[in-house]
């Protein structure tokens, strides 16, 4: 397949204008280290068959590629869901984890450190360093820890140490920053699991390459369900946007695929409480690259709400900064009450708990124009274990 400026960055690490490393000195060494050495590592033959091993024999794919029916017949369209919430850990996030830490083993680190918000990514990594034996440290916003109690129980139960983030909004953005500063303190024995496609070059194109598998998977299922390998179009929720990224990297120099992305309108886009990000964003830095960034007039960074603690982020990855702008990638969003609304339809009609994340990308299926000739893939990117105590406020 022929490679577009869309699927991968340039050398700086740029798509289009969004992109590159903006770090600080103390950080380059690390990410030097990371940026010379990650295509070479992901391509060595015994890196590739571990990975695949894992993903096959741990992991548990592929993920089904699902004809809902049931869903499909309220939407008077066909509407496939890939199954990502079916994976070990109960979401996409266990791809990139697993990616991460056999590229440090590699790298020779000795000490992983992540962040997390819903708690997925977090148990995702502390689940693949119990199963490679390496230290984990994990940062969450004190916020995420009161609302996500079950993950926090994982991460712990394997193992791994969470510390609490109790500055700004004690939400991921503030768990990121705690991160980069640990990571500034240990340079030589610590890599820093960055869980989305956000932070600096390399490690949006890097988390992108290993949820790749998600669209990978996509194109070759729907051939053997469909005869054809192009659905209609794609959608996926977006915060920081991994498993958008996934779900659309095989599509993305395919034209005739359209791709949605959905984003958390909280309480409303314009409410004050929402994390519409390319609604309400303009050029920034954060975290480590330029992207759209939720911001005052003067650069303070906006706090967003979701009811979802996974959308919740200030940002976008710069791969959907580009998307927005350069009209590729269609960007909607979903309020806290869509996506609950969405979560309850899909129980009662396919008997499937969605994420709160997800939810947000199947009530955007209420705002398309669907067609009964199409063929809609959407990504279920996690289950809705984690979310149970959220959904039980608002049963009837």
């Amino acid at each position: 397949m022929g490679t577009t400026t869309f699927q991968q960055p340039d050398t700086q690490g740029y798509y289009g204008p969004f992109g590159g490393a903006y770090i600080p000195e103390m950080l380059h060494r690390n990410v030097e280290e990371l940026r010379s050495r990650y295509l070479d590592i992901m391509q060595e033959a015994g890196f590739q068959k571990e990975f695949q091993q894992l993903l096959r024999d741990y992991v548990g794919r592929p993920t089904p590629l699902f004809l809902a029916e049931r869903l499909s017949k309220h939407y008077n369209t066909p509407v496939y869901l890939k199954r990502e919430d079916l994976n070990h850990t109960g979401a996409h996030k266990i791809n990139n984890a697993i990616g991460q830490v056999l590229l440090a083993q590699r790298l020779g680190k000795k000490r992983i450190i992540a962040e997390t918000g819903a708690g997925q990514h977090g148990v995702a990594t502390a689940t693949v360093c119990a199963l490679k034996g390496i230290e984990c440290i994990v940062y969450m916003g004190s916020k995420d820890i009161e609302r996500q109690a079950p993950n926090v129980a994982r991460m712990r139960m394997l193992g791994a140490t969470v510390i609490p983030a109790t500055s700004g909004s004690q939400t991921l953005k503030d768990a990121t920053n705690e991160a980069i500063r640990d990571w500034i303190n240990n340079p030589t024995d610590t890599h820093y699991v960055i869980g989305s496609v956000v932070g600096p070059h390399p490690y949006p194109d890097m988390v992108a390459r290993f949820q790749s598998v998600i669209s990978e998977e996509t194109r070759a299922q729907l051939k053997e369900q469909t005869g054809k390998e192009l659905p209609t179009r794609v959608i996926a929720c977006v915060g920081g946007g991994s498993n958008a990224a996934g779900a659309f990297y095989h599509f993305l120099d395919e034209p005739s695929v359209e791709l949605v992305a959905v984003e958390a309108a909280g309480h409303g886009v314009y409410s004050g409480l929402s994390a519409a990000t390319t609604q309400l964003g303009k050029p920034g830095v954060l975290h480590g690259s330029k992207s759209l960034v939720m911001q005052t007039e003067d650069g303070q960074v906006v706090e967003p709400h979701s009811i979802s603690a996974g959308l919740d982020y200030p940002g976008i990855g710069p791969l959907h900064a580009h998307l927005f702008n350069s009209g590729r990638g269609s960007f909607l969003s979903a309020t806290d009450d869509d996506a609950v609304q969405a979560a309850f339809l899909l129980c009662k009609l396919e008997g499937i708990i969605p994420a709160l994340e997800s939810s947000h990308a199947l009530a955007a299926l209420t705002q398309l124009k669907l067609q009964p000739n199409e063929a809609t893939v959407l990504c279920l990117s996690g289950r809705g274990d984690k979310d149970l105590a959220t959904y039980m406020k608002r049963l009837d």
